[in-house]
């Protein structure tokens, strides 16, 4: 009994730790990568602005080739929404939508996720011209998980980065090939 006990007191002390760890932990999280391709501004703006092409390079996007995608809207303009539903859990199933497009320079997106969790986050996606041939693109997503969950954010950016830097590389190779 004494045993139990003990067990029972340590694991009543481990979740009262990593709650109140919760606490401390910011809500919000930002992951941003970059990366600079061979091609000019104008041909690395209109590429990525169009969701769909984001399937040949964003890995999120990659993870089920044969999940049902819904389009509303004209692709690549503000209002544009590109739903998605994974029986693959790690697909899920969301939408992300155009909020705002500025010609050569910005995408701004709000993505919903519905399954396997609900949430939101921001996308923004900028393109700023190197020199007349070369463009570099930085991707920012910006999170916000509510406490508990809030201690995802010790781990989830550094996993997001890894991720997010695989698909810019991805997107550097398409537009380079």
């Amino acid at each position: 009994m004494g045993i139990l006990l003990n067990i029972l007191i340590f694991i009543a002390a481990l979740i009262g730790i990593l709650l109140i760890v919760a606490l401390l932990i910011k809500k919000e999280f930002t992951v941003v990568g970059e990366v600079t391709t061979n091609k000019p501004l104008r041909a690395v703006f209109d590429f990525v602005k169009i969701i769909d092409n984001s399937r040949k390079y964003n890995i999120w996007w990659m993870i089920d080739p044969n999940q049902k995608l819904t389009y509303t809207g004209t692709d690549g303009t503000k209002g544009f929404i590109a739903a998605w539903d994974s029986e693959v859990k790690e697909a899920g199933k969301g939408e992300q939508e155009i909020t705002n497009i500025i010609d050569c320079s910005l995408i701004d997106s709000e993505v919903r996720f519905e399954k396997p969790f609900k949430n939101i986050g921001q996308i923004l996606m900028t393109t700023t011209a190197v020199t007349d041939s070369s463009t570099n693109v930085k991707w920012a997503f910006k999170g916000n998980n509510k406490f508990p969950m809030t201690l995802m954010n010790l781990i989830i950016p550094g996993m997001l980065n890894k991720q997010m830097n695989q698909s810019l590389s991805n997107l550097k190779n398409l537009l380079e090939s």
